[in-house]
């Protein structure tokens, strides 16, 4: 077996990264694509609004539920073959997505979908951490931290020209080309890298996805039952806490056992990584959390469509690409701690600055303004987060602690989409009283209610502003990187991570 891994000599690393990040941005759009799609999909499927919001949900929640256990599964069978299998799951499913001729067909595909990103989103970070020596890391870091971010906006923005041209189901059958062009260029330029001889922790497994499902799922669809009963005696926060005491016996369990666990908690030892993790689960909230305000003031208040709403963001998805590089130049040569912590509090100006402006009578061209700032933080934010928090990542615990790092992210994003839900309708009611179901049928609101639900988008913007500046002050907590001392060496074994 040891003489099919890819001789270290024959890998190209940056091949190996635009390969594996053409993979990653796919999956990540559809994480954001179908919300343009909604309300065709609901019209041609003759079905309501619950059923299909259940297609996005139905989603994130196969896609943020396995990811501790598809983490695993790369240091076991390695990060290569988990790739290409569920790079081969997503294309397929995506496929039944664009035929599916039923709500119910659909959402079923959708889960298949999920599942399939969740195999392969791991993998990515894994092979960048096991690839690239420590510093020469940031570069690559940057160029995944920033695909993370600038897929989500592109989402809607593709989204809205594919409904507009060709129909619904263009935006899910335009996976399968590039998945097939995303499994050949795999094949040539990913590399096998060497697996390590783990035993499947069962019972850890079984209560990772029990305990992961209760806490996702009441959060991601409390708001759907009013955040009171689901059926019978259980109730959403029941479902929670019992979803948090399952986790908390999965962590015991992890500690006790005897076996190799299925969560390494050592990886927490190292003081960065845990830092890390917990700034990504504020970075995750605020960035999904803020553009549902914005695209509700944008078609609501300036009669905006989808498209030209999505447009709105285009300055930051550009300069966040455009300035990748750069950053990622940075990181290696300069100190990712600091860049890190700019990078949060440019994000929490740009809300700010949007906070400012929403007002119905701003000039639109004012409001491209955050937008770009917003592009200058991301490039700052998501690069040097992962370079800094994979920087003493053992070898051996790549694909854990990319699982561990991707799942915080993932439920950061189910906690901002349930947190501005509930706050922006609480604000609705506060600003426009009986009025806050003005304009539920779509089109631009009435002029007499514009300022009062203005008012209320711009001040849900404030919640986000407030988790990135915890996670601006996360960051004050990361630990300087070893000085470079000589040649790089990449860390080996359990005491890299000291």
């Amino acid at each position: 077996m040891r003489k099919n891994f890819t001789d270290p000599s024959e890998i190209r690393p940056w091949a190996a990264l635009w390969t594996l990040v053409l993979g990653f941005f796919m999956i990540l759009i559809d994480t954001t694509i179908v919300s343009v799609a909604n309300p065709t999909i609901m019209k041609s499927l003759n079905t309501d609004m619950t059923a299909t919001l259940w297609a996005t949900s139905a989603y994130l929640l196969a896609y943020a539920v396995p990811l501790l256990i598809t983490g695993r599964l790369g240091d076991r069978f390695g990060p290569r073959r988990v790739y290409l299998i569920g790079l081969t799951v997503f294309a397929l499913s995506s496929l039944a997505c664009g035929l599916a001729p039923t709500i119910e067909t659909l959402v079923v595909a959708r889960v298949f979908q999920g599942f399939g990103a969740a195999l392969m989103t791991p993998q990515t970070m894994s092979v960048i951490t096991r690839i690239f020596a420590p510093r020469e890391r940031g570069q690559a870091m940057a160029v995944w931290g920033i695909t993370a971010g600038v897929a989500t906006l592109v989402g809607p923005i593709l989204g809205g020209f594919l409904i507009d041209a060709v129909g619904w189901e263009w935006i899910f059958f335009i996976n399968v080309p590039v998945a097939v062009v995303a499994f050949v260029l795999a094949l040539k330029y990913v590399p096998r890298l060497e697996t390590h001889a783990h035993r499947m922790d069962w019972l850890g497994v079984v209560l990772s996805a029990v305990g992961m499902f209760l806490v996702v799922f009441g959060i991601q669809e409390g708001e759907n039952f009013d955040w009171g009963q689901i059926w019978g005696p259980i109730s959403v926060w029941l479902l929670i806490g019992v979803g948090i005491v399952v986790l908390g016996l999965f962590v015991w369990w992890q500690h006790v056992q005897r076996g190799e666990p299925l969560l390494p908690l050592r990886i927490f030892r190292d003081r960065n990584f845990s830092v890390g993790t917990s700034t990504i689960i504020t970075v995750g909230f605020a960035v999904t959390s803020m553009s549902m305000p914005l695209m509700f003031f944008f078609q609501l208040v300036r009669g905006l469509t989808p498209t030209q709403s999505a447009l709105m963001l285009v300055p930051m998805a550009v300069i966040s690409a455009a300035l990748a590089r750069p950053a990622g130049i940075l990181i290696d040569r300069g100190d990712p701690r600091r860049i890190a912590t700019a990078g949060l509090l440019l994000l929490a100006a740009g809300m700010l600055l949007y906070f400012v402006l929403l007002k119905p009578g701003t000039p639109l061209w004012l409001l491209l303004i955050p937008s770009a700032i917003l592009g200058v933080a991301n490039a700052g934010m998501w690069g040097p987060l992962s370079a800094i928090t994979t920087f003493n990542l053992p070898l051996e615990l790549a694909g854990a602690g990319s699982g561990v790092y991707n799942t915080s992210r993932q439920v950061g994003a189910v906690l901002g989409s349930a947190s501005i839900t509930a706050l922006m309708a609480s604000r609705l009611t506060a600003e426009l009283g009986g009025g806050a179901e003005a304009g539920g049928a779509g089109g631009q609101l009435p002029p007499q209610v514009q300022d009062g639900f203005a008012a209320a988008m711009g001040q849900s913007l404030l919640l986000p502003v407030a988790v990135i500046a915890v996670g601006a002050a996360l960051t004050l907590l990361f630990a300087p990187r070893p000085p470079r001392t000589g040649p790089v060496r990449v860390p080996e074994g359990p005491a890299a991570s000291a």
